[in-house]
């Protein structure tokens, strides 16, 4: 367990997931296969059973000749994350999955189906298993860094929830996953390799990848502005999302001990760039801690902090603070959030109050960890 305030940006030296097509882009797919022995278009009917059928069995590949299914398989598509068991609430349509990497590190994703007027299936995934930024607010925070993920346990994650969707087992019968954030355990910014290509992997077209759309992704960080500036860099144009949970460098540096290192305009001016950069409007995500940063004032402050910036390139999405084991804090009374709320909107700022899907089963934010599991 990290001491407060310690993080832990480099994680320890493990072994490496083996390789998998999904850490792959198309043309070195084609080379691993042909560095096997078979004909490269093979690396093409993986690459469909994959990403556009989600099938990883060779019994199910009828295309591919008996005789190489099960070697090719086995080089190309390893198991590397193992479902340990799915909990569930909201009918059916809140998820949680546990999951055990090649090296039976835990980690865990969440599948939150909604209904209505704009249906959509929104899949939150983990990109290191623990994370090493250390906000005492975090369940994940608190377990500390075990590892990076790869790529492909990342994109795994995906591929194996469209599987469940496409197949009916998910409540509300057969459908596909139109976002993907990273918002699960971990610091994805600081695994910034392989989180950049998973992102490669779920937005190329089938079936080089997933074909989700780039609208559909949002990638999170606490405030790494060097990564965040790479990230725009990049011309993928994803969403970006700033934890930020407070606006004063004072507060801010206890619950996000990262701010020790890049103050909360540093964080806000890499954000800004963001948005010039890429033309995509910014969340900035904001946990509601009672008498902790749900003043009024902070509210006012960080309106006017996000309007010096400019009008029109973010939205602030509050959450009442989901409750984990120990922990000193709660979510705020009902009439501070409205005034924090309200002090937004008087900047004129958008505000959406974010909900607490799956909180009963610990599979709400900040609340994904594996101790004990």
């Amino acid at each position: 367990m990290p001491r407060p305030g310690e993080l832990t940006l480099v994680p320890a030296r493990r072994g490496k997931p083996p390789r998998h097509l999904a850490d792959l882009d198309v043309p070195d797919r084609r080379q691993a296969v042909a560095e096997l022995g078979e004909k490269p278009f093979r690396a093409d009917q993986l690459s469909r059973h994959y990403f556009a059928r989600y099938v990883s069995d060779p019994r199910e590949m009828t295309d591919v000749p008996a005789s190489v299914r099960d070697a090719l398989a086995t080089e190309m598509l390893p198991t590397l994350a193992t479902p340990v068991r799915h909990l569930e609430t909201d009918g059916g349509d809140t998820r949680k999955t546990l999951w055990r990497l090649f090296d039976g590190a835990l980690v865990e994703s969440v599948l939150m189906r909604y209904r209505g007027d704009r249906p959509r299936v929104t899949l939150c995934v983990s990109s290191q298993a623990g994370c090493g930024m250390n906000c005492p607010f975090c369940a994940t925070g608190q377990q500390g860094l075990t590892r990076n993920m790869s790529a492909a346990e990342i994109v795994e994650q995906v591929v194996v929830a469209e599987r469940m969707l496409s197949r009916g087992e998910v409540a509300g019968g057969p459908g596909r996953v139109t976002n993907v954030v990273f918002m699960g355990m971990g610091e994805p910014l600081a695994n910034y390799r392989a989180v950049l290509t998973a992102v490669h992997r779920l937005v190329e077209p089938a079936p080089a990848g997933l074909g989700i759309g780039r609208r559909g992704v949002t990638v999170s960080t606490v405030g790494l502005v060097p990564a965040i500036d790479k990230l725009a860099a990049e011309g993928l144009g994803v969403t970006l999302a700033l934890s930020l949970h407070a606006p004063d460098d004072e507060l801010r540096d206890e619950l996000v001990p990262i701010n020790t290192r890049w103050k909360v305009g540093e964080a806000l001016d890499a954000a800004y760039r963001y948005y010039q950069t890429t033309g995509r409007r910014v969340s900035i995500e904001y946990a509601l801690i009672r008498d902790i940063n749900d003043h009024a004032w902070r509210g006012d402050l960080l309106g006017r902090l996000l309007n010096q910036r400019g009008r029109g390139w973010v939205h602030v999405n509050p959450i009442p603070l989901n409750p984990t084991p120990g922990s000193k804090w709660t979510a705020s009374r009902p009439e501070a959030q409205a005034a924090f709320v309200a002090a937004l909107e008087e900047r004129g700022i958008p505000v959406t109050i974010r909900d607490t899907r799956g909180s009963d089963i610990d599979g709400a934010c900040g609340q994904l960890a594996t101790v004990g599991d």
